[in-house]
């Protein structure tokens, strides 16, 4: 029930604001189509091209696909039917922008930020938002048992976090914990901080694809894994690990039966659909190191939307998603949407609006002080789907972490490299 009434909120916001909203307006009318590839904020997206095309004369038609984004627009390209705006991944822009985007680099919005991103010199990707991965923690459920204020900053270390975990089990919360099995969450989120963290990550990911890297001698994958283990002793799932729902992991967060689950502020989507506490977060990955990682989320700009540069796209439509763009950027409007009716962190620095979830209010001030470890955009297709496998089998206690360790630096050494 919540989700749908903060649904209803968030149309009402969008419709709201757009009724004073200052945008241009063409000299004759313009259609364009824009592709979202974030389903969480589809129906969202849907409402304002209603209210944007009301007020600017330009027809706006917003499409969500769930297929990979990169297969899904490969479809389009083949048939000459590209979208106007494509919202896409940090490694579609690298992997079709040269072939399929105009240069932004003249747009006053990319003085705004530092996340955009492009091909050869230029600003092909605008940064729709910031997201981060880290461990959400519920303080409400903590603060409790314990009867003292949370403080993250208290449990940079896994030795203080695992004191606090005892505590918390001392106080009645046999399993503090949940973990998520998706093949995503483990491989595309978690497991990636192993590339992410390392001091040199071009070197570290060359060394695994030319099958020198010794993963189980790595100490940053050592630190992490020593984090994750403690994650499964104390999982609410330990004996089911690998047939635990997310949606089940994420309540129990939600309501506080447990304190921490790994993961990242577009979690709120799903968190935001139960009886929540209001005292949640996010904060880094506690580990016994002293590199600064304990002291940093990882993350960066997330889903950037590019402008189709084919002769299926006219001059005017190139204007008018130019327009589109800039008015989420600049305007009052936009940005409301982007932080409050969407709940995205925004990537922009000229928008104050206030970030309207805990999560994203984590991530904007892990951001705003300069403390966001990059993503690595590189990754090929098929880890997300072959390491995730390899990572469920850990978490199912099928194979240690020796071998689970060979299994990863064998994926790497037989596949080809990503170029960039």
């Amino acid at each position: 029930m919540k989700k749908r009434i903060s649904m209803a909120i968030a149309v009402a916001t969008a419709a709201a604001t757009m009724a004073s909203v200052s945008v241009p307006v063409m000299a004759d009318d313009v259609d364009i189509t824009i592709f979202n590839s974030k389903m969480e904020v589809q129906s969202q997206f849907e409402e304002l091209a209603a209210q944007y095309a009301e007020e600017t004369g330009v027809g706006v038609e917003v499409y969500y696909n769930s297929d990979t984004v990169s297969a899904h627009l490969a479809t389009r390209y083949s048939a000459n039917d590209p979208y106007t705006i494509s919202m896409v991944d940090p490694k579609d822009i690298y992997s079709l922008a040269a072939d399929h985007a105009i240069d932004l680099s003249d747009q006053s919005w990319v003085n705004e930020t530092d996340y955009a991103i492009g091909v050869d010199g230029q600003i092909n990707g605008f940064p729709t938002c910031l997201e981060a991965r880290g461990v959400i923690y519920n303080a409400d459920a903590i603060e409790a048992i314990t009867g003292e204020t949370f403080n993250p900053d208290d449990y940079k270390t896994l030795d203080s976090f695992k004191e606090l975990l005892e505590k918390l089990k001392e106080g009645g919360m046999e399993t503090p914990t949940g973990i998520m099995k998706e093949d995503w969450s483990l491989a595309a989120h978690f497991l990636a901080e192993v590339y992410e963290q390392q001091p040199d990550v071009e070197a570290f990911v060359s060394s695994l694809y030319e099958g020198t890297a010794d993963l189980a001698n790595n100490e940053k994958f050592n630190s992490l894994m020593d984090f994750f283990d403690v994650m499964m002793e104390n999982n609410y799932a330990k004996d089911s690990a690998i047939a635990a729902e997310r949606e089940t992991t994420e309540m129990m967060l939600a309501e506080g039966q447990i304190a921490f689950m790994f993961g990242g502020n577009w979690d709120w989507s799903v968190i935001n659909a139960y009886d929540y506490t209001e005292n949640m977060g996010m904060m880094p990955v506690p580990q016994n190191t002293d590199d600064g990682s304990n002291e940093k989320l990882v993350g960066g700009g997330s889903k950037f939307m590019m402008i189709d540069s084919s002769d299926a796209t006219s001059d005017e439509q190139r204007q008018a998603a130019k327009d589109f763009l800039a008015w989420l950027a600049d305007s009052d409007e936009g940005q409301s949407f982007i932080a409050e009716t969407c709940a995205l962190v925004p990537a922009f620095s000229n928008n104050e609006k206030e970030v309207s979830d805990p999560l994203g209010k984590s991530v904007k001030k892990y951001a705003d002080e300069a403390a966001l470890i990059d993503n690595y955009n590189y990754l090929p297709d098929d880890h997300l789907s072959i390491c995730g496998a390899t990572f469920q089998k850990y978490l199912a206690g099928q194979i240690d972490r020796a071998e689970f360790a060979a299994e990863l630096e064998d994926y790497w050494k037989n596949t080809t490299p990503v170029e960039h």
